[in-house]
């Protein structure tokens, strides 16, 4: 059996449709043409019958290939750590001023109880990364990071 007689499916039909609505789109077809021409291509039985509806139409550039994404960057687990710290210290500071406003006086600096132990971890992690001592493992356990 000729490829011109072989049955068309749905996929062929949309995929000429598209062309149509791209065609139309740039203004190669009038409306009366592209309505005329989506039916006739929504109707065809077999290849030849959707030929002729993209016959003087130029060909459709082949598809840019994607472009390739840059792998996303990971934060690593100290720049996370430092980060949550951050994030902490600054409400507990931002509760300890709202604190001392409300009493009319400074209240203890509770706020450094927390910031200040976990930051010396922080900072002694650092230090030991850009030494090249390798982490511990948390609590012990046996715990990866995921890469």
């Amino acid at each position: 059996m000729a490829s011109e007689q072989m049955r068309v499916a749905d996929t062929e039909r949309e995929r000429v449709a598209a062309a149509l609505a791209q065609a139309h789109g740039e203004g190669r077809l009038t409306l009366a043409e592209y309505d005329e021409r989506v039916r006739a291509a929504h109707g065809a039985v077999v290849r030849a019958d959707l030929e002729p509806l993209t016959a003087d139409l130029p060909a459709a550039p082949a598809p840019a290939p994607a472009p390739a994404s840059s792998p996303r960057r990971r934060l690593s687990p100290l720049r996370l750590a430092v980060a949550v710290w951050t994030a902490v210290s600054v409400v507990n500071l931002v509760i300890w001023v709202a604190v001392s406003v409300g009493r009319g006086e400074p209240v203890a600096p509770w706020w450094i109880w927390v910031a200040g132990p976990w930051g010396v971890v922080l900072a002694l992690q650092a230090l030991a990364a850009r030494a090249g001592v390798a982490a511990p493992t948390p609590f012990g356990c046996a715990f990866r990071a995921p890469r």
